[in-house]
């Protein structure tokens, strides 16, 4: 089974199939070193092969770069791999008293296990790698050296937030270009289209946001102007709505818990460039299909009929901001307030004369809208659409880059979502799709981040959000 240790690599590290996965090119990721892939592996690999998942193109991936080495030698002996290191598949043990373990081996993990553990016995320094908490709790019973798969990890308080806040003197907020921003831009590394949020010290409500434009140049972030009724509730959100209402910023990720308005301020300001300022021809919205708790299975209808509950999310924040509109406009009738000028040039519009907003249905059906699943997203070219993927901390690092690599001329991708719940039971915090985007854009000229971190839904929500 096992050939005779090389004295020379002795250091050998076992890939748990969760891995492979996880990253099929985890098989390269160890460099001059000694890979060993338990038999058991491949086997399950196998099993996952046939899915038309995410999880079945990485188990084809997997299994074809095992296979493209094979024509460099015998994956029994070993087989050496461009990056210096050395690839070998290991069989399981002959029966052996003393690699016998007390576990249930006609489970597939414990027989991953077996091998690792024989290795071990038989010499190697063994390093288990696994995606899996509960095999790695079960390797270091056995007395195993274990550790996570850590390529791409973001720890938690690393993840890129898109802004840095300041405390300083109310006088500096008076000021145009306040003194501090000089300090700032000398002593802090600012990212493109990252965020200074200078508060006054004695009082957090009394602020300015300043956006970073690369050059030690700081643009000063002012509220939008919307021919509706509303308006950011708090710093994070003007400047969410700061990147989402500028065209040259093409790719916005927004990251917070439940309840902090990422996907209700993403729809509001899609609207309003839909709408008014005539910049997308569409919006396009889509969101993965992962329930929370246990499935309700099979949904009757076509493919409309099957999403309406899955966008209901959606559905409920567009009757939200198509209520609030309306009611604007039926107070109005009692009511003759001047409304303050929209730009330099334009007459001023009286309180409830700006256009009225359809509801969902009804810009769906004009087209203006277009409601989508991801799992049909694949192969398409999208040119001048309002995109917004919600819930994206749901998806892996390839499907964000398929999504994004969808993108065409003139369109905008918002990906919105909270890594801090995640349904999948193959993503954590460090490896999902949102957190992995942001963290590599990070410093693009046409990519801005902001991690919101006030719940606005309601003191309820709020307090839930933190006991709970």
């Amino acid at each position: 089974m096992a050939q005779k240790k090389n004295e020379n690599n002795n250091k050998l590290f076992i890939i748990d199939t969760n891995v492979l996965l996880h990253d099929p090119g985890a098989l390269f990721a160890f460099e001059n070193s000694h890979v060993g892939i338990p038999i058991t592996v491949l086997e399950e690999l196998d099993q996952f092969k046939n899915e038309s998942s995410e999880r079945g193109r990485n188990a084809r991936e997997a299994a074809r770069s095992i296979d493209s080495v094979r024509g460099r030698g015998s994956l029994a002996e070993g087989v050496p791999l461009d990056n210096g290191g050395t690839l070998q598949i290991f069989l399981l043990p002959e029966d052996d008293k003393q690699t016998r373990i007390a576990m249930d081996l006609t489970k597939e993990d414990n027989r991953i296990l077996l091998i690792a553990f024989y290795l071990k016995q038989v010499g190697y320094d063994v390093r288990f790698i696994s995606k899996d908490l509960n095999m790695r709790v079960k390797a270091d019973a056995l007395s195993l050296p274990t550790q996570d798969y850590l390529k791409d990890i973001t720890p938690e308080e690393e993840l890129y937030q898109g802004w840095l806040r300041v405390e300083v003197p109310a006088s500096e907020l008076k000021k145009q270009t306040p003194d501090v921003l000089t300090e700032l831009a000398h002593d802090y590394d600012f990212a493109y289209n990252e965020f200074a949020l200078l508060e006054s010290q004695h009082n957090a409500e009394n602020y300015r946001v300043f956006r970073y434009m690369g050059n030690n140049i700081f643009k000063p972030v002012e509220h939008p102007d919307f021919e509706w009724p509303f308006h950011a509730r708090n710093p994070q959100q003007l400047m969410s709505l700061n990147l989402l209402m500028d065209p040259s910023v093409q790719l916005i990720s927004m990251i917070g818990r439940a309840g902090t308005g990422k996907t209700f301020i993403a729809l509001l300001a899609a609207l309003h460039q839909l709408l008014i300022e005539d910049e997308y021809e569409k919006m396009l919205v889509t969101r993965p299909v992962v329930p929370l708790g246990p499935d309700i299975g099979f949904l009757p209808g076509d493919i409309q009929e099957k999403l309406h509950t899955w966008m209901q999310p959606i559905r409920d924040n567009m009757e939200y901001i198509v209520h609030t509109a309306s009611m604007e406009q039926e107070q109005a009738a009692f009511e003759d307030q001047p409304r303050r000028r929209k730009k330099k040039g334009k007459k001023p519009r009286k309180r409830g004369e700006g256009p009225a907003i359809p509801s969902l249905d009804q810009l769906v059906e004009a087209d203006k809208v277009s409601l989508e699943a991801i799992t049909y997203m694949r192969g398409r070219s999208i040119p001048y659409q309002f995109i917004i993927i919600d819930e994206v901390q749901n998806l892996t690092v390839h499907e964000v880059k398929t999504l994004i690599s969808r993108v065409g001329e003139g369109s905008k991708v918002i990906l919105a979502g909270d890594p801090y719940q995640i349904d999948s039971p193959y993503l954590d915090f460090n490896t999902n799709g949102l957190v992995v985007a942001t963290q590599r854009f990070r410093g693009q000229m046409l990519f801005g981040s902001v991690f919101l971190d006030e719940s606005e839904r309601s003191e309820l929500s709020r307090l839930a959000g933190e006991l709970l």
